[in-house]
C-alpha cells in the first residue's frame, strides 16, 4: 500500500512537471511589475512574485527541471558505481583493492564542496550539476554492490554454473542482478531524494542553477525576502519539495519492509 501510495504521489509530482507548462499555458519567465506579490486567485492559482511571474508556471517549470537532474544525477551515479562493484567482487585482488581505494578516496572529499567545484566550471549549466551530484552518490552503489555480489560470486550455485561452462552474462543475468534488484531499487529511490534535496540545497545558497531559470532552491531563496507579505511564494517550492521526497520515502519504506 505504501508503494502505491508513493507511486501515486511521485506520478502527479511528474505529471505536474512535464504536462504543467502546457496545461497552464503562462509563461513563468513573462513579467508584469503592475502585478507584483499579487495574491493567489482565479488568474494566478498561486499568486505572482516580486517581478509579476506567474508562481505557479515557474513551480510547473522547476518541477521539471529538478525532476530530470535528479534523475540523471541517480543513473550517472548507479551505472558507473554498480558496474565498479561488480568488476571489483568479480576480479578481487589488486583490483578490487584499487576500487576500494578510489572509493574511500572518493568519499574523503566533502559532498557539497565537490559539487560546488563542478558548478564552478560551467555556471548555471544543469550537465555539471548532475555530474557534481553523481560524482558524490556513486561510492554507496559502489559498496552496496560489492557486498551483495561477493558472497553470491562465492555461492555454490555460481560455482555450479561455471563448472558447466556457463558465461558471465548467464551468471549475471541469473543470480547477481536478481541479488542486487532490492537493493538497487532503494538505493535508486534515496539517491533521487537526495539529488533533489541537493539541488534545491544548491539554489538556496544561489550556487546552483542560476536565474532567470526557476529551480525549487532558488525560488525558495527568491521568496525568502518576502516571507512575511508574501508566505505563498515560499510555501508552494517548499510543498513541492517534501511531496517529492515523501513519495521516493514511501517506495523506500515499502521495499524494506517487503509489504
Amino acid at each position: 500500500m505504501k508503494r502505491g501510495a508513493g507511486g501515486l504521489l511521485l506520478a502527479l509530482v511528474a505529471l505536474f512537471g512535464l504536462a504543467g507548462p502546457a496545461l497552464i499555458g503562462i509563461d513563468g519567465a513573462l513579467q508584469d511589475l503592475s502585478a507584483s506579490l499579487q495574491p493567489p486567485g482565479a488568474a494566478h492559482p498561486l499568486g505572482t512574485d516580486l517581478l509579476g511571474r506567474s508562481v505557479l508556471a515557474r513551480l510547473a517549470e522547476a518541477t521539471r527541471l529538478s525532476l530530470g537532474v535528479a534523475l540523471l544525477a541517480t543513473l550517472a551515479a548507479a551505472v558507473p558505481g554498480v558496474l565498479l562493484g561488480l568488476l571489483a567482487a568479480w576480479q578481487g585482488g589488486r583490483v578490487e583493492r584499487a576500487l576500494v581505494l578510489l572509493a574511500d578516496a572518493a568519499m574523503s572529499i566533502p559532498g557539497l564542496l565537490l559539487v560546488v567545484l563542478c558548478a564552478a566550471i560551467l555556471p548555471g549549466r544543469k550537465e555539471m550539476l548532475a555530474l557534481g551530484l553523481a560524482l558524490v552518490m556513486w561510492v554507496e552503489h559502489f559498496r552496496v554492490s560489492r557486498s551483495v555480489s561477493r558472497p553470491v560470486l562465492a555461492g555454490d550455485a555460481v560455482q555450479a554454473a561455471r563448472l558447466l561452462g556457463f558465461g558471465p552474462l548467464h551468471l549475471l543475468r541469473r543470480h547477481l542482478l536478481p541479488a542486487l534488484a532490492p537493493q538497487l531499487g532503494t538505493l535508486l529511490a534515496f539517491g533521487a531524494a537526495q539529488a533533489v534535496l541537493g539541488l534545491a540545497a544548491l539554489g538556496f545558497i544561489s550556487v546552483g542553477v542560476q536565474p532567470p531559470a526557476p529551480e525549487l532552491g532558488l525560488m525558495m531563496t527568491e521568496a525568502l525576502p518576502h516571507w512575511h507579505e508574501a508566505p505563498w511564494l515560499i510555501a508552494a517550492p517548499v510543498a513541492v519539495l517534501m511531496l517529492t521526497v515523501l513519495g521516493m520515502m514511501l517506495l523506500v519504506g515499502d521495499e524494506e519492509t517487503g509489504a
